[in-house]
């Protein structure tokens, strides 16, 4: 089970893929903003960031989110014609670029991978091979 952050604007959207990553037995967070998602990921530090593209574009310092170790960053965008560069900062650390809502199954897909990738490393505190034996 990882806490993964949605970050974006649409706030339906939003709704249903907290409700997908739920159902997977992750804890979803939602944020409409940089500043709540900040605030957010300052109490409870996310596995995944899955932020909202224009939202990245016009906010760079999102990239300094802290994430959980291990943790990664996924961009999503819903129907853009024209897709300007993401600052090079936040390029380095998004693991994938999403259309959605079209791309669901990839996004859970993902989520799941960088899950199961931190717990095979021992990354998680809270879930280290060491702890799993046992």
């Amino acid at each position: 089970m990882a806490s993964i952050l949605l970050v974006g604007g649409d706030e339906a959207l939003l709704e249903g893929l907290a409700q997908m990553l739920a159902h997977a037995g992750h804890v979803p967070h939602t944020a409409l903003s940089v500043h709540d998602a900040i605030e957010i990921a300052g109490t409870a530090r996310p596995l995944v960031a899955i932020i909202d593209r224009n939202l990245a574009l016009a906010n760079p310092e999102i990239a300094r989110l802290p994430l959980e170790s291990g943790g990664s960053f996924l961009v999503y965008h819903s129907g853009d014609a024209t897709r300007p560069t993401l600052a090079a900062a936040l390029q380095r650390l998004v693991l994938a670029e999403l259309d959605l809502p079209l791309e669901r199954n990839r996004l859970l897909a993902l989520v799941q991978r960088v899950d199961e990738r931190t717990r095979a490393t021992g990354r998680r505190a809270d879930e280290s091979p060491d702890h799993r034996a046992h």
